[in-house]
Parts: structure tokens; C-alpha cells; sequence
């Protein structure tokens, strides 16, 4: 049913004016399937309450609840439709005072880590682009038949957000960057192994595809206390993003998977100085996929010891700042980072070196993220200690990746299974950093193993066989002549 609904609701929005592409689909759907789960968190509040003889003091008031301007219904459950705003009416209830009204909820909460300030800084972020205040109705409509009572309503809800996510990250233009392949979330954050009681930490949150794959990680690992259940909601997981809608979506992303509050702050990571970073400020956890190819300002480059215009390397200098001694990292970075020559990328090579264990090292083929044609490498490290010894492992597939056939766990089993103990294979060795270049930092990836590759041959030689080649085809084109 929620399939459908969702297909529905994408059909309803495509033929409004204020909607152009997959990204204005899931932001406005977003905002309306927040405040029906809002609802629905509101009703399962007040049971409780009631249960153990307490009084519940709503959220939202009642002007503004879900079921007095969204839906209201007559005595049989059925939507009230002389009640039911439509039209012009619901268009300028939505953006002139619901929205307004929603917006204030910022400056009134008591802190950041609650519900009422996401409320505030959600409505803060975002407007309501559906033009058409009958096609906002039927969208209304349809989300009102949509239930977030039980876990598995929950579960299910998660898995189609986590699709229509997946979809826009399909989309072109800039969608790629809200979306990370889940199996390989899973496998980062399976290998870096965070613990109950870590902080986990993403500077570069996104659709919160690596707080949301953590949290299940951790509700999984152990039968939880109602301390852990606490601990991971209210002081586990932490994260910033600069973009609106990858905000917005991050925390219903979050929200979805059961993290009522997240602690998601809208903001440029970048534009915050390293040297002020203190160790209340730091995390046991990083897990991060920063963006790549992007072009940092002047005056946020004097926010880091190593200048670069390369938005993924500033955000790895930032990492590496904002990580405890002993602190796990999983980051995915271009791989052109192991062997760039300019001085940016030879002085972060050596400061992750010098700083931190940099123990594995899953060089990714292309194809991984769909749409774009970039190589990626991930760096697993762990800070306080020099590197002496890098795993690397080279994931060598039999087929080509993309849209529709994308990564999935099973390509990564031998990576996972090796990792560990470090093993070497045809696709995995070890490289002892005391050989390296010490004016370079290289760490190229170069499979010693792989006798299957096709070899680069120097241009002189590939002119030589070229030449070679020209006067076996003369010899035999003059006896073809010679023949005639």
C-alpha cells in the first residue's frame, strides 16, 4: 500500500507547476509526511500518558493539528469535506499561517536536541512549492491513509523513504550527492564497529544514509537497556549539513528510522576553524562520504592548516581535527587522493600518516555511485598513532556497475572477510609505509598480485610496434602486388 501511495503522490506532484524534478518530489513530500508522522507521535504520547495516569501537553495546538486543517472527519471516520480546506483556501492556510506558525517553534524550544526545535528549524528551511491547492489536497489525502503506529509500519515507511532517496540520487543533476549505496554504508560501518556509548559523528550528514545504517548497527548489536535505548536517541548520533534539503531530508531520514529528535545541525561545516576545536568538541566515531569536486571559498580555506580548493580534503583535515585519540574513521574520498603531486594532497597524505593508523584502505571500481563516474577509495584510520602498515584491498568485479546493476553486500563479502586479519589475496596486500617516497606520501593503489592486468606500455615501445607493424603490412601488401 505505501508503494503505491508513494507512486501516487510522485503522479500528483509532476503535474504541478511549482514541482520540476525528483528533489522537489521527495522535499514536499517530506514536509507533509512530517507533520502526518507528528500526528500520529503526538496520539502514541498521549496513550502513554494516559496509561500511567499522566497528562500529555500537546506539541501542536489545536488550530493547527493534522486532524483540523489536514483532515478532519465526520462520525463514520470518513474526511469531512465541508471542513476539508481545498483549493485556494488550503494554499493560503499552508503558506501564510501553518508554515509561519511552525517556523517559531526555533526560538521558542528549550534546546536543540528537541522535537520542537526540528519542527522549527524544518519549517524555517523549506516552502511550500505545490502550487495548486487542489493538488496539495489529494497529495493531503493521500498521506492521511498512511500509518506510523506500529514498528512495522515504521520499518516499511523507512525502506520506500530510503527508495525515493535512492531515486533522486538517480535523477541527475546534483541528486547524487544525497545518496550513498546502503550495502556499502553497511559494510563501512561494520568494519569501523562503533559501540554503544561512542558518539558517532558526520560532518558532511547528507540523507543521513551513515547515522541511520550506525543506529541500526547498534539497536542490533545487543538486547538494549532502557539506558541504551536513551543513549542512542539522545546521545549517540550527531551531524551537519550545509544544503536545505539534504537537511530536511536527513532528519526525516532519521526520524523514520526512529530517532525522534536528531541531533542534525544546518550549517557549513567548513566554515568552522580547526584551531578552535577542543576535545568537548570530538567524536569516537566519523563516518562520512564529504562531497567531492566542489571549490571551497578563499576565506573558508584560512579555516585549515593544509589550503586546498578541494572541498573533500578540507572536510579531511576536518575529520581527522574532530576525532577522539583512539577514535575509529570511515571515509569515502576520491581515489585520486593517494597520488595527487600538488603540495595540498602530498601534506594531507603525510599528516594521516604521522597521525593516524590509515589500516585500511577498499579501493572502490567505478560505477559505484550512479551517475558518477569518479573512482572512490575508502580510508578506515584510527587516530593517535603513526601508520606502519596500510591493507589495501582492490574490489575486482566480473560485471560493470551502474543504475541497473548496482553494488550490493555480496560483491563486498571477501572484503569483509579478510579485513580483519588483514589477509593478503589476488585482490588485497599490505604496503609498509617506512618504503614510501617521503617526498611524495605516494600511496597509489598498485595490485602486486593481479597477474591478469593489462600492463601500460611505454610510448616509445607502443611506436615501435606500431612501426614494426607498418612494415609487415607492406611486405605482405607487395606480395599481394607481386601476385596480381
Amino acid at each position: 500500500m505505501f508503494e503505491q501511495t508513494f507512486k501516487n503522490i510522485d503522479d500528483i506532484l509532476h503535474k504541478d507547476a511549482g514541482c520540476s524534478s525528483e528533489l522537489d518530489y521527495v522535499e514536499q513530500t517530506s514536509w507533509i509526511l512530517f507533520l502526518k508522522y507528528l500526528d500520529d507521535l503526538e496520539k502514541d504520547k498521549q496513550t502513554a500518558a494516559a496509561l500511567s495516569g499522566k497528562e500529555y501537553t500537546p506539541i501542536i495546538d489545536d488550530a493547527f493539528k493534522w486532524e483540523v486543517w489536514a483532515a478532519p472527519k465526520n462520525g463514520d471516520g470518513r474526511l469531512d469535506h465541508h471542513r476539508a480546506l481545498s483549493g485556494d483556501d488550503l494554499r493560503d492556510f499552508v503558506d501564510l499561517q501553518l508554515f509561519p506558525y511552525l517556523k517559531k517553534f526555533k526560538t521558542q524550544a528549550e534546546s536543540a536536541d528537541t522535537i520542537e526545535y526540528k519542527i522549527g528549524e524544518i519549517f524555517s528551511e523549506l516552502k511550500n512549492k505545490i502550487q495548486s491547492g487542489y493538488n496539495l489536497r489529494e497529495v493531503i489525502n493521500l498521506v492521511d491513509e498512511l500509518r506510523f503506529r506500529t514498528h512495522k509500519e515504521k520499518h516499511e515507511m523507512s525502506h520506500l523513504y530510503e527508495s525515493k532517496i535512492k531515486n533522486m540520487g538517480n535523477a541527475g543533476r546534483n541528486g547524487g550527492e544525497y545518496y550513498t549505496p546502503r550495502p556499502l554504508i553497511r559494510t563501512i560501518v561494520r568494519v569501523v564497529a562503533p559501540e554503544i556509548g561512542h558518539t558517532v559523528y558526520d560532518g558532511a550528514v547528507g540523507s543521513a544514509g551513515f547515522l541511520v545504517e550506525a543506529y541500526e548497527y547498534l539497536r542490533k548489536s545487543r538486547k538494549l537497556t532502557t539506558s541504551d535505548v536513551t543513549t542512542l536517541q539522545k546521545r549517540t548520533f550527531f551531524g551537519k549539513e550545509k544544503k536545505s534539503l539534504a537537511y530536511i531530508i536527513g532528519i526525516m531520514n532519521m526520524i523514520l528510522h526512529g530517532i525522534e529528535a536528531p541531533n542534525i545541525v544546518h550549517t557549513n561545516t567548513l566554515a568552522e576553524n580547526i584551531a578552535d576545536i577542543q576535545e568537548k568538541d570530538r567524536y569516537d566515531i566519523i563516518l562520512a562520504n564529504p562531497p567531492f569536486g566542489g571549490k571551497e571559498r578563499k576565506e573558508v580555506q584560512q579555516n585549515f592548516p593544509i589550503k586546498t580548493g578541494e572541498t573533500a580534503f578540507l572536510f579531511l583535515q576536518h575529520f581527522i581535527k574532530k576525532l577522539k585519540a583512539g577514535g575509529r574513521a570511515g571515509v569515502i574520498i576520491k581515489n585520486t587522493f593517494l597520488s595527487n603531486t600538488d603540495n595540498a594532497s602530498i601534506s594531507l597524505r603525510q599528516q594521516l600518516l604521522e597521525s593516524c593508523n590509515l589500516h585500511t584502505v577498499l579501493d572502490l571500481p567505478g560505477g559505484t555511485f550512479t551517475g558518477a563516474g569518479v573512482k572512490t577509495v575508502v580510508l578506515f584510520f584510527e587516530k593517535g598513532v603513526p601508520t606502519k602498515k596500510v591493507w589495501f584491498y582492490q574490489l575486482n568485479l566480473a560485471r560493470n556497475l551502474g543504475k541497473t546493476n548496482p553494488l550490493n553486500e555480496a560483491d563486498l563479502a571477501e572484503f569483509v572477510a579478510l579485513q580483519p586479519r588483514k589477509q593478503d589475496s589476488a585482490n588485497s596486500w599490505s604496503l609498509e609505509v617506512a618504503g614510501i617516497d617521503r617526498e611524495t606520501y605516494d600511496l597509489s593503489v598498485k595490485n602486486p598480485n593481479r597477474k591478469d592486468e593489462t600492463v601500460l606500455r611505454e610510448p616509445g615501445e607502443i611506436l615501435e610496434e606500431i612501426k614494426s607493424l607498418d612494415i609487415q603490412s607492406e611486405v605482405i601488401l607487395n606480395a599481394i602486388r607481386e601476385l596480381i
